[in-house]
C-alpha cells in the first residue's frame, strides 16, 4: 500500500505504509540518486579523464548536490515538519532517510576534497597552472592582487552591520559570504558583519604578468586579506566564508489559479524568500558565528555542512575552459546528418523520401532541427508551426525562427511550459517576445507539466496539405544539444502527424481524445501501453517465441513499472536497463529479478535520450519494436506531466538504435553496473584496446559519425 505526498509543484514523494514485503524490492530513491552523482565525482578522480575535465567534473558534481538540497531535501524536510510518519519504499523512516543522506554526502565531499588537495591542483601545477593560496604569494603577486582589490572588488562590496540599527540581512540563494567578526575599539562587545562576495567579479583571478605559467589566485582570498580596508579602526576578530541554499519547491495550488502566467511570477518571488535548507562554512568555523547564524537561518546542526575543501567548485569554471587543448577532451564539431548535408537540397522534399533519424551531439542540431525550423519560418507553402518548448536557450535562434514566422503571416502557436524548474524567467521572458510578435502562447493543461518535444508544420504542396513532424527525446536548445545525448525523429507518415495534429489540440485546446493511432501519451494511455508491452514479451516467452526488453532513460521510479519487470525477470524475459541517474529497481535478486540488468554510462556527454525496445517476438532482433520519447519510467512522467513517445518503424532507424543500445550495453570504459544492494561497480576494460567496448561509447559514436 502506498500513499502520495505533494511537496511543491509536481513532485510526488512515493511513501509505503510500514509492510515487510515492499522493503526488499526497492531501493531509495535519494541514496540512488547520491550513488548517480558519486559516478559523476569519479570522472573528476579518474586520471583518464582530461585535466581540465576532471576540474569541470568537480563544479558539476558541486552544482548536482546544490540542486538536490534545493529540490529534494527541501521536500523531505516540509515531511519531516508535517509530522509525515510513513516509510519509505525501501523501508526507511524519513530521519533515518535524513541521516543516511548526510552520511553519503559527507563521505563524499570529503573524497572531493582530497582529489582536489592532493591530486588536481599538484598536477594543474606541473602544466603551468598555479592556483595558488594567498601565502604562496609573493610580493610582486601580492601588490598586483591588492590593485585588483582596489580598483574592481572595494567599490562593489557592501559590508552589512547586524546591529539594533541594522536588521539580519537577506541572503540570496546560493550566494556565497563572508561572516566577519568584529569589535569596536572602546568596547567588548562583539558584532556581525555579512559581506556578499559579488558574482560579477571573476571568482579566480589570474596574476597576470607575474611569474611564469597561468598563476591565479581566489577572489575569497583577496578580499581576506584586505579585510581591513573594508572596516577601518575597528578589530576583526575572525572570518567565515559560508554559502547558502534554500528551498526550490513552493506550494502550488493551480485550481485556483486565475492566470497561471501571474501565478509563476510569484512562484519565482517566493522562492527568493523561500526557508533556508543548508549552511555551508568552510573548516575551523567560528562557533559563535556559527550559531548565530544557525538561529538567524532557523536552522539545526543537521542542515549544516562543513566544506572540507572549496566552498563553491563551481567557481574553477574559468579555470577549466583555459584554451590548453592537451588538457581537455579532443574537440568535437557535430557532423551534418545524412540527407541533410547539402544545404541547398529542401529539407522537406528529405523527409519525403523516407523518416530521418538523427543524433546528437554526434549529428549537427543546427543543420536539422534549427534548420527545418528555419525552413518553415521562410518557405512560402508553410501555413502553419507548432512548437512545444520545456527549456530553451539563452537567445534561442528557434524562438527568432518562429517570430519571424508570425512577422511572415503564418499561424504560429507555441506551448510554453512555464514551471520548467530554473527555467522558469527565461520562458516568461520568450513567452512575452512572442506574444508580441502575434505567437499564440499558451501554457498548457492546469496540473500538468508539458514535458513533450515536438514540432509540427502544415505545408501547402500541390497534391493538398501535408504535415512534416519532429519528435525529439530532448528540448530545443541549441546549447544543450552539443553537450546532451538526444535523437530526433523527423517524418511526414500521416499516421504519425495526425496523432501529432491531435496532441496539440489536446494541449492549445479542449480535446479530451484518449486513443491515438501511434503515439504513446502521457498521462492518457502511455504508462497502460508500456505495462501492455512487457506483459505481451511474458507471453512471448511463455510461448517459446524470441523476447526481450531493452529501454533507455535518465531514471526509474514508477512501481508498476517495476512490478512489470520483476514479472518479466521471473518469466525468463531478459531485461537490459540503461539508467543513467537513480534507479529503484533492484536487479540480480534472486528469484526475483535474476535476469534483469542495469548499467549507467557516464562521460563527455550526459546521456539525455529515451529509448524503449521490445523484441516483440520476432525472429531477427531489429525487427523488434523501437520508440523514442521524453519519457521516463517515473510517476511524474507517465501520470503528471504531458508526454509523447513515437515509434521508429523505418528499418535504417530501427537498425540505428539497435546499434547504439549494443554498443551502451558491452561499453567497458564509461559503464557501471548495478548491484542489487544499491551501489555500482565500474567495468573494466578488456581486449581489443580500439573497440567501441574499450574505447567507451562517446568516443565510438562520434568515430562513427566522422566516418560517415
Amino acid at each position: 500500500m502506498q500513499d502520495s505526498i505533494a511537496t511543491g509543484g509536481d513532485t510526488l514523494i512515493h511513501l509505503a505504509r510500514l509492510d515487510a514485503g515492499n522493503a526488499p524490492q526497492f531501493l531509495n530513491r535519494e541514496l540512488s540518486w547520491l550513488e548517480f552523482n558519486r559516478r559523476v565525482l569519479h570522472e573528476a578522480l579518474d586520471a583518464r579523464t582530461p585535466l581540465l575535465e576532471r576540474v569541470r567534473f568537480l563544479g558539476i558534481f558541486n552544482s548536482n548536490l546544490d540542486e538536490f538540497f534545493m529540490k529534494r531535501v527541501g521536500g523531505l524536510k516540509r515531511q519531516i515538519a508535517a509530522a509525515v510518519r510513513l516509510r519509505t519504499p525501501d523501508g526507511l523512516t524519513l530521519p533515518e532517510q535524513m541521516r543516511q543522506i548526510r552520511e553519503r554526502i559527507t563521505d563524499q565531499l570529503s573524497t572531493q576534497a582530497r582529489a582536489f588537495r592532493d591530486d588536481i591542483r599538484p598536477a594543474l601545477a606541473k602544466d603551468g597552472v598555479h592556483l595558488l593560496d594567498w601565502s604562496a604569494l609573493n610580493e610582486q603577486e601580492r601588490q598586483f592582487a591588492e590593485r585588483y582589490f582596489r580598483e574592481n572588488a572595494f567599490p562593489v562590496l557592501t559590508p552589512l552591520a547586524v546591529d539594533p540599527g541594522h536588521p539580519f540581512p537577506f541572503i540570496s540563494n546560493l550566494s556565497t559570504s563572508i561572516g566577519v567578526l568584529l569589535t569596536h575599539p572602546d568596547r567588548e562587545e562583539e558584532l556581525f558583519a555579512r559581506l556578499k562576495i559579488p558574482k560579477v567579479l571573476p571568482q579566480w583571478v589570474q596574476l597576470e604578468g607575474c611569474g611564469p605559467g597561468s598563476r591565479w589566485v581566489g577572489l575569497l582570498d583577496i578580499i581576506r586579506a584586505h579585510i581591513d580596508l573594508l572596516f577601518p579602526n575597528m578589530k576583526v576578530l575572525g572570518l567565515m566564508p559560508f554559502k547558502i541554499l534554500r528551498n526550490a519547491e513552493v506550494e502550488r495550488d493551480e485550481s485556483d489559479a486565475d492566470d497561471l502566467l501571474e501565478m509563476v511570477e510569484e512562484e519565482i518571488r517566493q522562492r527568493r524568500f523561500a526557508q533556508v535548507v543548508q549552511l555551508q562554512h568552510g573548516p575551523a568555523p567560528i562557533p559563535s558565528m556559527l550559531r548565530f547564524l544557525m538561529d538567524e537561518l532557523e536552522l539545526t546542526e543537521h542542515d549544516v555542512y562543513e566544506m572540507p575543501g572549496e566552498l563553491d567548485y563551481t567557481d574553477l569554471t574559468p579555470i577549466a575552459n583555459l584554451d590548453l587543448p592537451h588538457l581537455r577532451y579532443e574537440p568535437w564539431t557535430p557532423v551534418p546528418p545524412q540527407g541533410f548535408d547539402e544545404e541547398d537540397v529542401d529539407v522537406f522534399s528529405i523527409i519525403r523520401t523516407g523518416d530521418q533519424l538523427v543524433h546528437h551531439p554526434y549529428e549537427s542540431f543546427p543543420a536539422s532541427v534549427s534548420r527545418f525550423i528555419r525552413a518553415a519560418a521562410d518557405d512560402p507553402k508553410v501555413l502553419t508551426i507548432k512548437l512545444t518548448v520545456y527549456r530553451t536557450g539563452e537567445n534561442s535562434p528557434l524562438i527568432h525562427d518562429m517570430i519571424r514566422a508570425a512577422n511572415n503571416g503564418k499561424q504560429v502557436a507555441c506551448l510554453v511550459e512555464l514551471k520548467a524548474r530554473f527555467d522558469e524567467e527565461r520562458n516568461i521572458f520568450w513567452a512575452h517576445a512572442m506574444e508580441k510578435a502575434g505567437i499564440h502562447v499558451v501554457y498548457g493543461i492546469v496540473g500538468l507539466k508539458t514535458h513533450c518535444k515536438t514540432a509540427l508544420v502544415v505545408r501547402q504542396e500541390p497534391e493538398g496539405l501535408r504535415c512534416y513532424a519532429h519528435f525529439g527525446t530532448g528540448n530545443y536548445n541549441v546549447s544543450t544539444a552539443k553537450l546532451y545525448t538526444d535523437f530526433g525523429l523527423f517524418t511526414c507518415r500521416p499516421e504519425l502527424t495526425q496523432d501529432l495534429v491531435e496532441l496539440f489540440n489536446y494541449l492549445t485546446g479542449r480535446s479530451l481524445k484518449r486513443d491515438y493511432k501511434k503515439l504513446l501519451v502521457a498521462p492518457l494511455a502511455m504508462k497502460t501501453r508500456f505495462l501492455e508491452m512487457i506483459e505481451r514479451e511474458i507471453e512471448h516467452k511463455k510461448a517459446g517465441r524470441p523476447s526481450a526488453i531493452i529501454a533507455k532513460m535518465n531514471s526509474l521510479e514508477e512501481r508498476d513499472i517495476i512490478g512489470a519487470l520483476y514479472r518479466a525477470s521471473q518469466a525468463g524475459v531478459p531485461v537490459d536497463l540503461i539508467v543513467r541517474g537513480f534507479c529503484c529497481l533492484k536487479p540480480g535478486v534472486p528469484g526475483l529479478s535474476d535476469n534483469i540488468r542495469v548499467t549507467s554510462v557516464i562521460g563527455r556527454f550526459l546521456e539525455h535520450s529515451r529509448v524503449f525496445y521490445f523484441r516483440n517476438g520476432c525472429e531477427q532482433p531489429v525487427d523488434g519494436l523501437f520508440y523514442i520519447g521524453s519519457a521516463d519510467w517515473m510517476y511524474r512522467n507517465l501520470l503528471a506531466r504531458v508526454e509523447a513517445i513515437a515509434p521508429v518503424e523505418h528499418r535504417a532507424g530501427r537498425e540505428r538504435l539497435w546499434d547504439v543500445l549494443q554498443i551502451m550495453l558491452n561499453d567497458r570504459r564509461q559503464s557501471w553496473e548495478l548491484q542489487s544492494d544499491g551501489s555500482y561497480v565500474q567495468r573494466k576494460p578488456e581486449g581489443d584496446p580500439q573497440a567501441p567496448s574499450t574505447i567507451g561509447t562517446h568516443k565510438a559514436l562520434m568515430d562513427r559519425a566522422r566516418a560517415k
